[in-house]
């Protein structure tokens, strides 16, 4: 798995447990390099800090509330909270990274159906690109 993408991946499990423990984000991702981290180390794969997780993590939660704003704006007749927790978040990360504008749209889109293909059902596929494309469109 790319680096970067195992960060992604990292990320989304922080900012899933960010959501569901309503708690905040760096207590989320301590416990995510006390408890996910270490089993990871036990698959052979060097422990160490991940910073672009953390850096990934931090942006979407600081961004959370008008990011929410976008989703609900293109997500019709779906209320935020109705959403399944994995897809909000899929979401929530995507369009973080499309508003930082360091990959071209098309990747970032693409990164998220891979989290929704590993973390979510066949469903959530074309709702998750729907939302994200019109998203893209709107912002160009």
């Amino acid at each position: 798995m790319a680096a970067r993408h195992r960060s992604r991946t990292r990320a989304l499990q922080v900012l899933f447990e960010w959501d569901m423990r309503r708690e905040p984000i760096e207590r989320a991702i301590a416990h995510y390099y006390d408890t996910l981290h270490s089993e990871e180390a036990q698959a052979d794969i060097q422990l160490k800090p991940d910073k672009f997780m953390e850096e990934l993590a931090r942006g979407t939660v600081e961004n959370a509330e008008n990011i929410d704003k976008k989703i609900e704006a293109k997500s019709a007749n779906w209320r935020l909270e109705r959403m399944a927790v994995v897809d909000r978040n899929i979401l929530r990360l995507a369009i973080y990274e499309l508003e930082r504008h360091e990959l071209p749209g098309p990747v970032v889109i693409d990164e998220a159906l891979e989290l929704a293909r590993q973390f979510s059902g066949d469903e959530s596929l074309s709702f998750i690109n729907g939302v994200l494309d019109a998203i893209h469109r709107q912002a160009n």
